[in-house]
C-alpha cells in the first residue's frame, strides 16, 4: 500500500503501473513543455522518481518527504528528460530534432505585459479608438542584439553557457540534492562579454517609447482583456511577447452598470410624483436626451423602480441587443414654508385616516424633532452603567420629554 499517490496523479498513471506504463506516460504526457517552468519541472520530477525502481519503492513507503521523493521539482534537466525517453543526446541537440519524429521546437516566446487601462463607461457605451505610449525593450540597433563587437560574445565557462550552475544541497542525513542556481559569472546569460555595447552597455536590448493603438469595442467589461500580439519586449532568439491591456471601468456620475443593465437615480417633485410629467429625465451616454411621459393617476413612490426596456448598454459584439436602464426615483417633498396654505392640499388628498382606537392605561404625547441617522447608536452609555445592582434602578435621571395624560 502506497502512502501518497502525488506522482502517479501527475503523470496519469495507475499506482500498478510498469515501468513501460510510466515512460509511455512522460513520453506522451500533454503538459511536457520545458518552457512551462515549474508545471515542467513538476512533471519531470515526478518521472524521475517513478521511473527508478528503488526511488519509486522508497517513494510508495515514505511518500514525497521520505528518501525517494526528496527533493522536489528541478533535478533533471529538459536535456536529459529526453535523452531518457528518447535516447541519443536528447531533445535539443544539434541534429535539429526532438527524436522519434517529434517535430523539432520553434522560437521561445517572450513574457506577456500585463497593465490596466482605465476607461470611462461612455467609452464601453460608444467604443473607442485611442492611443497611448508604452516603453518595451528592443533589440539593440548599435550590435544588432550581440551585447558587443562581432566576436566578443563567448560562452561563459562557470556555467558552460547554460545560464545555470547545478549546485549539491544536503537535504538530510547524508543526503544531497542536485539543484539549479542562476549563474553569478554571466548574471545567468550564458554568455561572457568583452567590449561591451556602448549604447545597449552590453544587455542587447535598449528601452523605446512606442505609440500604440487601441480600439475599445461597444460593450466590453470591466476586467475584459485586449491581447495586443508581440507587442512585448524584444529579446535575441525570442520571439516578442504579447501586450495585455486589462481594461478597468471608472466610476461614473449618474450611471451604475451591473452586466449589461444600467442604473441611475432621478429626482421628482411630489407634484410630478402625483400629477405624472412629460420631460427629459436623462441625458444617455451617447449624448441623447430620454424623455419620459408618465401619465397622471399613476402615482410615484419614494424610491419606486421603474424599467425602460433596450436603453442599458450595447452587448459586446451584438451591438443591436442591448440591457435594460433602470431608474429608481427620488420624490423630493416641499419645505415646511412652501405650506402656509395647506386647505386646497387637503381638499385634493385623501381624507385624515380615523384616530387610533387602541386603548392604553398610560399615553404619552411626544413631539418630532429633527434626527441624523448618522448620530443613531451616538449617545453614551456611563461607564458604570453595567456594573449597577438591581437596587439602583430605577434612580437615573433623564429621558424622553413627554407628558403623562
Amino acid at each position: 500500500m502506497v502512502v501518497d499517490s502525488a506522482y502517479y496523479e501527475i503523470l496519469d498513471v495507475e499506482i500498478e503501473a510498469s515501468d513501460h506504463e510510466i515512460k509511455k506516460a512522460m513520453k506522451y504526457h500533454p503538459d511536457k513543455n520545458p518552457d512551462e517552468g515549474e508545471r515542467f519541472k513538476e512533471i519531470s520530477h515526478a518521472y524521475e522518481v517513478l521511473s527508478d525502481p528503488q526511488r519509486r519503492a522508497e517513494y510508495d513507503r515514505f511518500g514525497p518527504d521520505g528518501p525517494g521523493g526528496a527533493g522536489g521539482p528541478g533535478g533533471m534537466s529538459a536535456d536529459d528528460l529526453f535523452a531518457n525517453l528518447f535516447g541519443g543526446g536528447g531533445g535539443f541537440g544539434f541534429d535539429g530534432g526532438a527524436g522519434f519524429g517529434m517535430p523539432p521546437r520553434g522560437p521561445r516566446k517572450g513574457e506577456t505585459m500585463r497593465t490596466p487601462l482605465a476607461v470611462s463607461l461612455e467609452n464601453l457605451y460608444n467604443g473607442k479608438r485611442t492611443k497611448m505610449a508604452m516603453e518595451k525593450n528592443v533589440i539593440c540597433v548599435t550590435c544588432q542584439g550581440r551585447g558587443g563587437k562581432t566576436g566578443a560574445t563567448k560562452p561563459c565557462t562557470g556555467c558552460k553557457g547554460r545560464g545555470f550552475q547545478v549546485v549539491a544541497k544536503q537535504v538530510g542525513m547524508g543526503m544531497f540534492q542536485q539543484m539549479q542556481v542562476p549563474c553569478k559569472d554571466c548574471d545567468a546569460t550564458g554568455e561572457i562579454v568583452k567590449d561591451r555595447c556602448k549604447k545597449c552597455k552590453g544587455k542587447k536590448v535598449t528601452a523605446e517609447k512606442k505609440i500604440i493603438e487601441i480600439f475599445i469595442e461597444k460593450g466590453m467589461t470591466n476586467g475584459q482583456k485586449i491581447v495586443l500580439k508581440g507587442e512585448g519586449d524584444q529579446e535575441p532568439g525570442i520571439d516578442p511577447g504579447d501586450v495585455c491591456l486589462v481594461l478597468q471601468q471608472k466610476e461614473h456620475d449618474v450611471f451604475q452598470r451591473d452586466g449589461a443593465d444600467l442604473m441611475c437615480r432621478i429626482d421628482l417633485s411630489l407634484t410630478e410624483a402625483l400629477c405624472g410629467f412629460d420631460k427629459i429625465l436623462l441625458t444617455h451616454l451617447d449624448g441623447r436626451g430620454i424623455r419620459v411621459k408618465h401619465p397622471a393617476g399613476s402615482v410615484i413612490k419614494p424610491n419606486m423602480v421603474k424599467r425602460i426596456p433596450h436603453e442599458g448598454m450595447p452587448i459586446y459584439r451584438r451591438t443591436d441587443d442591448r440591457g435594460d436602464l433602470y431608474i429608481q426615483f427620488n420624490v423630493e417633498f416641499p419645505d415646511d414654508k412652501e405650506l402656509m396654505d395647506l386647505s386646497a392640499l387637503l381638499s385634493a388628498l385623501p381624507p385624515h385616516p380615523p384616530a387610533s382606537a387602541a386603548k392604553h392605561d398610560i399615553i404619552d404625547e411626544c413631539s418630532l424633532i429633527p434626527g441624523d441617522i448618522d448620530a443613531y447608536g451616538s449617545t453614551q452609555l456611563p461607564r458604570n452603567a453595567y456594573d449597577q445592582d438591581s437596587e439602583d434602578e430605577g434612580h437615573a435621571g433623564g429621558g424622553i420629554n413627554c407628558t403623562q395624560q
